[in-house]
């Protein structure tokens, strides 16, 4: 091992093993390099190195990014992490003056940059992914713009909605998840590199312009804080776990909806699987997974902020324990927006199962009571007089549009023939307020969806 010239004896091999941080953490070797490369610059701008030296560094930084990208580098466990891999590398290629690399900076305010310059890039990618499933929601919703479908309240049948309408409640939840990362980004998009230690750093370094060739756009402000700050990796997991959260629900309706029981779509032959012995099957495995995958997203939160809530100020060994969770936070968020994305562009929307539900369930109820309101009648009386109505036509198995007219009036006089003007599309049509589910408001509320993603896309 390195850094072990104050003690006697090297760590044990259980010990070495125990710290070792290379096996994940050498996936973060483009953002170290390219931090390094930032910093050898900025030290010879400012007179700490000499400029030839600068150059030796550079070079062997990038034939080292080279030599990982291609497979060629030998991580050592032994070197505990992916900063040492990389020195102890560049020691081999270029001698003593490797050792320069490491002027002005400490391993602390090194891992708070590559973990604040990771977590900017998959903010990027997660808004990009977010914005394609947004998308597919938008296409489908389109391609199925006129479908009347039961809305649910306690997973009962309650009133009915444009299939549409339903659609873009997802994407209003992904349209906040994705604002809640560019948030994030605000955060996380400011350079820690100068804080040293813990107490800044005894050279004229200039970090405006290391913020400049990593394109951040400030720097902290307290030194202590910016060793020690994961913040922006906890917003960055909680922001995860509520898209995660929504793309579960979205993954829940289409196994409720893709069920025999309900018949509101087909799921893709490519998001499904077979019985293993139950040939007539076709499972919704990959929304399950959507499901499933969720929990994971939210224990890696959970663990991160208890790790987080005892730790003295400045840095803790107990941080290295912010990677992993991290990671696959991100693999997960990423890859389920992914086959999200898929799986809603390739389903089809069975009509005429949708139809078959429309006239049963009372869906009209509400609409019903709504009629003796205009009326003259108030709400509470009318809503009493309708659940009359409702347990009358279960007990004669009719739907609300078999009564007879003079059925109706024995509950209320005030009915008339218009109250067969009551339909599905009448209800639909009376709701033509903002986000309501009336066509006119829901083909405004595509439109600037619509108008929305084109935007995002153009800006990313």
């Amino acid at each position: 091992m390195i850094l072990r010239k104050r003690f006697s004896k090297n760590l044990s091999e259980a010990a070495c093993k125990y710290a070792s941080s290379i096996d994940f953490d050498k996936r973060l070797y483009s953002y170290d390099i390219a931090g390094s490369i930032a910093h050898t610059r900025m030290m010879a701008k400012q007179g700490i190195i000499p400029p030839e030296d600068a150059e030796k560094i550079i070079s062997g930084l990038t034939s080292i990014r080279k030599e990982i990208e291609q497979g060629k580098f030998s991580f050592k466990e032994e070197l505990e992490d992916i900063h040492i891999n990389i020195e102890s590398r560049l020691t081999e290629m270029i001698g003593d003056t490797a050792g320069k690399l490491h002027t002005a900076r400490s391993r602390n305010d090194q891992i708070a940059l590559d973990m604040r310059l990771f977590t900017r890039e998959a903010i990027i990618n997660t808004v990009q992914n977010i914005t394609k499933c947004q998308q597919a929601i938008i296409t489908l919703a389109e391609k199925n713009r006129d479908v009347v479908i039961p809305g649910y309240t306690h997973l009962q049948r309650a009133q009915p909605v444009l299939l549409a309408h339903h659609l873009l409640a997802y994407y209003e939840m992904l349209k906040r998840d994705k604002e809640r990362f560019q948030d994030c980004l605000k955060r996380t998009s400011i350079l820690p590199l100068g804080s040293g230690a813990l107490a800044g750093v005894p050279y004229p370094v200039d970090r405006e312009y290391v913020a400049h060739e990593l394109n951040f756009t400030d720097i902290t402000n307290n030194s202590i804080d910016a060793v020690s700050d994961r913040d922006f990796v906890i917003e960055y997991e909680a922001a995860a776990s509520l898209t995660m959260l929504h793309l579960s629900r979205l993954a829940e309706e289409f196994i409720i909806w893709s069920s025999t029981e309900f018949n509101f779509i087909e799921i893709d032959d490519a998001f499904t699987t077979s019985s293993s012995i139950m040939p007539q099957k076709k499972n919704p495995d990959i929304a399950e997974l959507m499901r499933g995958k969720t929990g994971r997203v939210y224990g890696h939160l959970l663990g991160l902020l208890t790790t987080m809530k005892g730790l003295p100020l400045s840095y803790d060994r107990d941080l290295q324990e912010d990677k992993e969770g991290l990671f696959d936070t991100v693999d997960t968020l990423l890859s389920t927006l992914e086959v999200a994305s898929g799986m809603i562009a390739t389903t089809i929307v069975n009509k005429d199962g949708i139809q078959n539900t429309i006239s049963k369930g009372y869906l009209l109820a509400t609409d019903v009571a709504d009629y003796l309101v205009n009326k003259g009648l108030p709400f509470r009386k009318a809503h009493g007089i309708v659940s009359k109505i409702v347990n009358y036509a279960i007990e004669q198995k009719l739907t609300l549009e078999q009564i007879p007219l003079n059925d109706y009036q024995k509950f209320c006089p005030l009915f008339q023939n218009d109250i067969y003007a009551v339909t599905p599309e009448y209800s639909l049509n009376a709701r033509n307020i903002i986000g309501g589910t009336a066509p006119e408001q829901v083909a405004r509320a595509l439109a600037k969806a619509k108008k929305e993603t084109i935007n995002a896309e153009r800006k990313q």
